[in-house]
């Protein structure tokens, strides 16, 4: 029999129960999921080595370094460290990304790296941290409506080299086999978050399972067919369908990919087998998960990170160079009234796949058009190509930060200039001098809105 619970208002009343599927796989276990499935899900976060903060908290076994369980779950809103990208909060079972990544052979220089269903961008943030600083990261998301949202956390990650795209996965086709590394963090019927998302429970079916088996194939073809022969597809899902998990990742073996073991600790609870790692929530603290890596047969293409041997942007934008670091050489383009950077071995890349790939938002914006000159971008504000040196700063206290990401101005005595906005020690964004204030500049839709 199903457990009822209240359910969220404007959803039916769903029994909260296992697919008879589950059921089968668990045996006499299934009792005890169900029993994992009624407690509280835990709340984990996961820092970033970019920004060191004081967060508190305990480690996360599968990704000691950075993820960390937390004893309650904060009003995550109102911390200006979570709008300076000083964490994500991410479920803990997802952090297993690092486990597949350390199971790859040592990416090549000069790697492309592409998260082909990346929105929200919690996958995409922890490969932020987790790949070489020459290797290109591209953030793609089809759904339109969700791209706002990953770039809003690949922006506030703050990696450099970074390109965020919106196309159909069978768009990159068109550039050819030229990834390195590829995660395909399917969409599924999403019977791991029965407990953290009623929405789950309401909509699955057997419908439902069909249908995501029929779209995980078509974005896994797509992925083999831009995967570079020799490179690595990290597959997940947050289901516990046999046939989204080891039956997809069985079918790409059986194109000759070879199923590369991803190393676990036995103590961590989470069930291996030949064909990947399951987490279920009576094992392990987190929620239900499933990931796989598979090698492509072969041998890499070369790198496509070139030497640079053509101009690195236009003159006018001049000006702007003096607010990057003096690391790695940047390519500026400029788009609709936005300047791009992005390191200047990649730009002949980035171009190409401006051509090919629709919605694509070539690098980290970095400048925008202000009459005649150049404002810095609020993105800037958050990435680690900044050099803050050019401008004066502002460090606010809780109640005043608190106010500047509501979108208020700021009191001041002759403010004039951009200023940098910070919150212990971490930049957050730009206001303007405007003599007894300082004009907002936070993005209207990155703005507090409760109180």
């Amino acid at each position: 029999m199903g457990r009822k619970r209240v359910p969220p208002r404007g959803l039916p009343d769903v029994p909260l129960d296992l697919p008879p599927h589950v059921r089968a796989l668990l045996g006499t276990d299934a009792e005890a999921l169900l029993a994992a499935l009624e407690e509280p899900a835990p709340t984990s976060i996961r820092a970033n080595p970019l920004k060191p903060s004081a967060i508190a908290g305990t480690p996360v076994p599968w990704c000691s370094a950075h993820g960390r369980y937390l004893e309650k779950r904060p009003v995550f809103t109102l911390d200006p460290l979570f709008h300076a990208g000083a964490y994500y909060v991410q479920e803990a079972g997802s952090m297993l990304l690092e486990q597949a990544y350390r199971a790859v052979h040592p990416l090549p220089p000069g790697a492309v790296v592409l998260d082909l269903c990346a929105a929200p961008g919690g996958k995409t943030t922890h490969l932020a941290s987790l790949i070489p600083k020459d290797a290109l990261l591209v953030g793609n998301e089809p759904v339109h409506a969700r791209k706002a949202a990953l770039t809003e956390n690949l922006w506030k990650w703050g990696r450099a080299n970074v390109v965020v795209t919106g196309a159909d996965p069978w768009a990159f086709t068109a550039l050819g086999p030229v990834c390195d590394l590829i995660l395909v963090d399917a969409p599924c019927s999403g019977e791991g978050m029965f407990r953290k998302d009623p929405h789950a429970r309401a909509q699955w079916g057997p419908n439902l399972v069909e249908g995501c088996v029929l779209r995980q194939r078509n974005i896994l073809d797509a992925a083999w067919a831009v995967l570079k022969p020799g490179g690595h597809l990290i597959y997940s899902t947050c289901t516990w369908e046999t046939c989204e998990n080891e039956d997809q990742v069985q079918r790409l073996a059986g194109l000759g990919g070879q199923v590369i073991p991803i190393a676990v600790d036995p103590a961590w609870g989470i069930q291996a087998s030949d064909l990947g790692l399951r987490c279920y929530p009576h094992r392990v603290r987190g929620e239900g998960f499933f990931i796989a890596l598979v090698r492509k047969p072969g041998s890499g293409n070369p790198s496509l990170l070139k030497m640079a041997r053509h101009t690195s942007g236009s003159e006018v934008a001049a000006p702007v160079r003096d607010w990057l670091g003096t690391g790695t050489e940047q390519h500026l383009a400029e788009r609709d009234g936005v300047l791009y950077a992005v390191a200047l071995g990649w730009a002949h890349f980035v171009e190409a796949m401006m051509d090919k790939l629709p919605g694509c938002i070539p690098g980290i914006p970095v400048a925008q058009r202000k009459g005649g000159g150049w404002l810095p971008h609020p993105a800037l504000a958050l990435n680690e190509l900044l050099d803050p040196r050019p401008f004066g700063r502002l460090d606010l206290d809780l109640q005043a930060v608190l106010g500047y990401l509501r979108g208020e101005a700021l009191p001041a005595m002759n403010a004039v200039g951009t200023v940098l906005v910070c919150h212990e020690g971490l930049p957050l964004g730009w206001a303007n001098g405007a003599g007894r204030r300082y004009n907002n500049r936070w993005p209207a839709p990155w703005r507090i809105r409760m109180r």
